[in-house]
């Protein structure tokens, strides 16, 4: 039955079957222009009649020979603002929605402009409907986790699974198409699906059954991280249950875990957590004599055991050096950034591929240069969802000089390349000298050449692009001169 009949098919005492807002306002807008009142239209849906359905069973057909199929009017003029609350309205599952929504538009062409209010009864009702689909897209954007799929399986390379309670899928899609370009990638649900090729959307029926269906190898990086971030000593269930609704919890990754992690709270994690924070509180310093001082405790022999500072309580993991044992230049950076800090490996993010260029442009290969830092945990504030970079502190640049001295030492570079200035501080052991009053002029220092270059992050923010090549310059013409300094005997001075 075409919408553009729905008068007709009132007259005639059939239930008008809609399944969507545009059928919807078609067949509204017939009815209004025949100025048919929504007690005489019996609205349905697909499905809306089967035996698990919470809409009520259809009644026996009426028919209304008072309506007049001739005597049609203009068809009413409706603001947008009412119109756009309509369409959003009408993704609430409600089983009489298109009555409901009938009733608005025709309550508003008879005057009573009063029903877009909130204080309205029906206007009231509309609110909520309007308020409960906006909740349920910010939930989805929020709650929706995508799983990487393997290369070898082709498109799509990202595929979450969502059980909204509301049909909010069209907008939430959108959403994605904007945040994550022409990657590829599906979101399933029980009723639909979307899928994102990476130039158009594909809306398709139901293709999965539950986020048992999917498997991403990537997830225990995930839940190591969360695992590393979770304090027995301050859980609080009740705020944890208010922030993330128990509905979502069955299809997040994390939410495997976190009985388990609630469970050890309550049976002695949490107390042991304070402890541990007690006793890592800096009380007042008491000068004794050396000779009354405990033995010194000993050090941590792996990087992964180091507590010399508290860094460790708030990074994913240790990053350590990396290069040949015997490589005849160390580059020295500050500390691991927030891609390093995931990976485990120095010099993986963007300003490792800054460095790279670097690299090219010296003629020098990055597989026979030791690359480290000076702190070896990434120290980071959160800005949202993000970690930003914070500059370590130079008790901890202290704290981490004992991991430095023992690459050192193994490595027995001849060259040091200093990246900024917290990575010259840690090399020198000092601060009194700068960056600036050393850049392109070689230090002699326990044995060793060292050479201080910018910091290649220093590049990636700085935003004038003269300052970016001359920066970038000043580094490569740092790398040549290490490698100048390799050939050129302890006793001569730099040129």
């Amino acid at each position: 039955m075409s919408a553009a009949a729905a008068a007709s098919a009132v007259a005639a005492g059939q239930p008008l079957l809609v399944a969507s807002f545009a059928e919807w306002r078609e067949a509204a807008r017939d009815l209004l222009v025949h100025a048919v009142p929504p007690e005489l239209v019996t609205w349905s849906q697909p499905g809306a009649g089967d035996l698990f359905s919470s809409a009520p069973a259809p009644a026996e057909p009426t028919q209304h020979p008072s309506i007049s199929l001739d005597a049609a009017r203009p068809a009413p003029h409706v603001p947008r603002s009412l119109m756009d609350m309509l369409q959003t309205a009408a993704c609430c599952r409600m089983p009489d929605r298109w009555a409901f929504l009938y009733r608005v538009i025709w309550r508003w062409t008879q005057g009573e402009h009063d029903v877009q209010s909130a204080a309205d009864a029906d206007g009231g009702r509309l609110h909520s409907m309007v308020k409960a689909v906006h909740r349920e897209e910010h939930d989805m954007h929020a709650y929706i986790r995508f799983r990487e799929r393997p290369e070898a399986a082709g498109p799509p390379r990202f595929v979450a699974w969502f059980e909204p309670h509301h049909d909010v899928l069209p907008q939430v899609a959108e959403h994605f198409v904007s945040r994550m370009g022409k990657v590829s990638w599906m979101i399933a649900t029980p009723d639909a699906s979307v899928l994102w090729d990476g130039a158009t959307l594909h809306n398709t029926g139901p293709l999965m059954n539950s986020a048992a269906d999917l498997d991403d190898a990537g997830e225990a990086l995930w839940l190591t991280y969360y695992r590393s971030i979770f304090n027995p000593a301050r859980l609080n269930t009740q705020v944890m249950q208010s922030h993330i609704p128990s509905r979502f919890w069955k299809n997040l990754p994390e939410g495997a875990i976190v009985p388990n992690m609630i469970t050890d709270a309550a049976l002695g994690a949490r107390r042991t957590g304070q402890a541990q924070a007690v006793g890592r509180k800096s009380g007042a310093t008491i000068p004794i004599a050396p000779a009354d001082a405990q033995p010194e405790r000993q050090q941590p022999s792996k990087l992964d055991e180091c507590r010399r500072c508290e860094l460790w309580q708030y990074a994913t993991q240790a990053v350590p050096g990396e290069g040949p044992k015997n490589s005849p230049i160390m580059l020295v950076g500050e500390q691991p950034g927030d891609q390093e800090d995931l990976a485990g490996h120095a010099f993986v993010g963007p300003a490792g591929k800054l460095l790279d260029k670097v690299f090219e442009a010296a003629g020098v290969e990055r597989r026979g240069l030791y690359l480290t830092n000076a702190v070896k945990h990434f120290k980071w504030e959160p800005r949202g969802k993000r970690r930003l970079h914070k500059t370590p502190a130079q008790r901890e640049v202290e704290a981490c000089h004992y991991w430095l001295d023992k690459e050192l030492a193994a490595v027995k570079p001849k060259v040091i390349v200093a990246l900024g200035s917290t990575a010259l501080k840690s090399v020198l052991g000092t601060g009194s000298v700068t960056l600036k009053d050393t850049l392109g002029k070689p230090i002699r220092h326990e044995g060793r050449w060292v050479v201080t270059v910018y910091h290649p992050s220093y590049i990636l923010r700085v935003p004038d692009e003269n300052a970016k090549q001359q920066a970038f310059k000043v580094m490569v013409d740092g790398l040549k001169l290490a490698q100048e300094l390799l050939e050129r005997p302890p006793e001569e001075p730099p040129a």
